[in-house]
């Protein structure tokens, strides 16, 4: 039973097997491409259950009009059981019709597939890299990495679901001058702890409390060794102390949120193995990195201090972008540019597919990044696909009024703050209430509200609905007279059905908004389903006096309950049993 076929999977292989037949018929030509055909709902619901572009995008192929071909198509289906009705609509798209049994049989899959309904084998076993959240080691999670965090996670967790080996990377940034800034900061609070009075934090370092713990580690490990030591015996080993604290520090925060990476991968040790070097090397081999000097600045004079220095440059104007870009400095540092692009040649070594999460202001490197990663994989003999996601800020607000926060005076609102106080689901589900490229509010009142218009709790109380309905029913879910299942039973069934083609489809453009998305849906159509009980008692779930059609009614509120249950689960939020 576990192996049952979800409902657009069966009808997706039966036309599928009609094409094949076509081909035997010679209608078709032989081995003809069907990579566009799709079996999908209509637009509009009034048009059927499924519609295919079969003789869409196949007419060509057979020589014929789309009409034509349509008709030989549902000449065929007509034969199907399951099929109530098949016409053609407008210039040769199939609308299908299915008997109301077909979807009393996809209750039975729901059931019988529990917490594996709608997982896919789309992944085969592939292996995606996933690099998310990658905030500087300097400090704690604030809610600007909030978004990315939970985007990047769900994304993980939908991959996987979708049949694919998932990797969860934290690319630490721990070889810029902002670590330098850490140790510098962190050796002030070790002189507060060794009993200095250091007075108003310097501008330029960090502000915030959380390095005074790291200053009493610091003491109580080191004593006053390096108290009134110069810069130069103390700046290596307390950044390497200082980065460990906060990664310590962040590992935590991301925890509360229930995200966990499975590889943290440090910069600084990738630029000790030289790597960057070695990508260089690789580029310059084909052409892709050459000696120039850059421009000066357009629009305006040159700056005084400008000077035109040859600088090694990547070829990327060849790829859209304005003008080649450095990938060191004039100091011989490597850019940032340059240091990822070692980074992701690193990654795609050990991947089929990469992805990262970026906040929206990194948009400017997409391309160049893209292109430079194509080139080193395919240079090396891989094709690895590489995607970029783009996250927008989150405004936070109370009550329609903006939540100040500022980093640069520590006083910005941390990711362990906002979690201990409305908690870690509300905070995942939200974030993915828009699409991650769209700016988005999140209102400490809002999202606790208990209201329709907050998509948390109206989700969350229909899960919670279904499990008290089931509790005090008094009769035990029954599948064995489904047949008492009527239209407005079976509209129900139509949208948790969705449930598998929305993962793929949303494994597929790498957006876990879209559950969210569906899973709002889903808990539309049952409220609505619930409320029409309100009206007319005939239509309430428990029928005092028939144990058969309450039952059949429980069986379809138990799986439409799974199906909730099992979205969320993509996205790492736990579907509650009571509010």
């Amino acid at each position: 039973m576990a192996d049952m076929q979800t409902i657009h999977a069966a009808f997706a292989a039966r036309i599928d097997a009609v094409l094949n037949a076509l081909e035997m018929e010679g209608v078709l030509p032989a081995d003809t491409p069907r990579a566009n055909v799709t079996v999908e709902p209509p637009r509009d619901p009034s048009h059927g259950d499924l519609a295919t572009n079969a003789a869409m995008v196949l007419a060509k192929q057979a020589k014929t009009n789309p009409r034509a071909l349509a008709e030989k198509i549902v000449e065929h289906l007509q034969r199907e059981p399951d099929i109530d009705a098949a016409e053609i609509a407008g210039p040769g798209f199939i609308n299908l019709r299915l008997s109301p049994d077909a979807w009393r049989r996809e209750l039975l899959a729901i059931a019988a597939q529990g917490d594996d309904y709608g997982r896919s084998a789309l992944g085969d076993g592939r292996t995606v890299n996933v690099e998310y959240v990658s905030a500087n080691p300097t400090g704690p999670m604030h809610m600007g990495h909030c978004r990315g965090a939970v985007v990047g996670d769900a994304l993980c967790g939908l991959l996987e679901w979708a049949g694919y080996r998932v990797v969860r990377e934290y690319y630490v940034n721990d070889a810029g001058g902002q670590v330098d800034v850490l140790a510098r900061s962190a050796h002030l609070r070790y002189r507060e702890a060794l009993g200095d009075d250091i007075g108003a934090i310097p501008e330029g370092l960090y502000p915030g409390d959380y390095l005074k713990p790291v200053g009493e580690r610091l003491a109580q490990e080191f004593g006053p060794a390096y108290k009134d030591a110069a810069e130069s015996e103390w700046l290596g080993l307390f950044r390497e102390r200082s980065v460990a604290a906060m990664m310590e520090m962040i590992r935590a925060d991301l925890a509360l949120l229930g995200i966990h990476h499975d590889l943290f991968s440090s910069e600084a040790e990738l630029q000790a193995a030289k790597k960057p070097e070695a990508a260089e090397a690789w580029l310059r081999e084909k052409g892709l990195v050459y000696d120039g000097v850059l421009e000066a600045p357009k629009g305006k004079a040159p700056p005084e201090d400008w000077e035109p220095v040859e600088l090694p440059l990547f070829r990327s104007t060849e790829f859209g972008d304005d003008q080649d870009r450095p990938i060191k400095k004039s100091n011989g540092a490597w850019t940032y540019f340059g240091a990822d692009l070692a980074y992701h040649f690193q990654k795609a070594e050990k991947a089929d597919a990469l992805i990262d999460i970026w906040g929206a202001d990194h948009a400017g490197t997409v391309k160049r990044i893209r292109a430079a990663v194509a080139a080193l994989t395919k240079g090396a003999g891989r094709d690895v696909p590489f995607d970029v996601k783009l996250v927008q800020m989150v405004k936070l607000l109370r009550d329609g009024e903006p939540v100040k926060m500022s980093k640069r005076s520590g006083t910005f609102v941390t990711l362990a703050e906002v979690v201990e106080e409305v908690g870690k689901d509300v905070v995942r589900f939200t974030m993915l209430t828009r699409k991650p490229d769209a700016q988005m509010e999140f209102d400490f009142a809002k999202v606790v509200e208990a209201s329709k218009d907050n998509p948390v709790f109206y989700l969350q109380y229909a899960s919670a609905r279904i499990h008290s309905t089931l509790r005090k029913a008094g009769v035990t879910p029954s599948d064995e007279h489904l047949d008492r299942l009527g239209d407005e039973e079976l509209a129900l069934v139509r949208e948790a059905a969705q449930f598998p083609r929305v993962v793929e489809a949303a494994a597929k453009a790498r957006e876990p908004h879209r559950i969210a998305f569906f899973l709002g849906d889903l808990a539309a159509a049952f409220h609505s389903f619930w409320n029409t009980g309100n009206d007319d008692p005939a239509k309430r779930i428990i029928q005092e006096g028939d144990a058969e059609l309450t039952a059949a009614r429980l069986f379809l509120a138990a799986q439409v309950g799974q199906v909730i249950r099992n979205g969320l689960a993509i996205l790492g939020v736990e579907a509650v049993e009571e509010m």
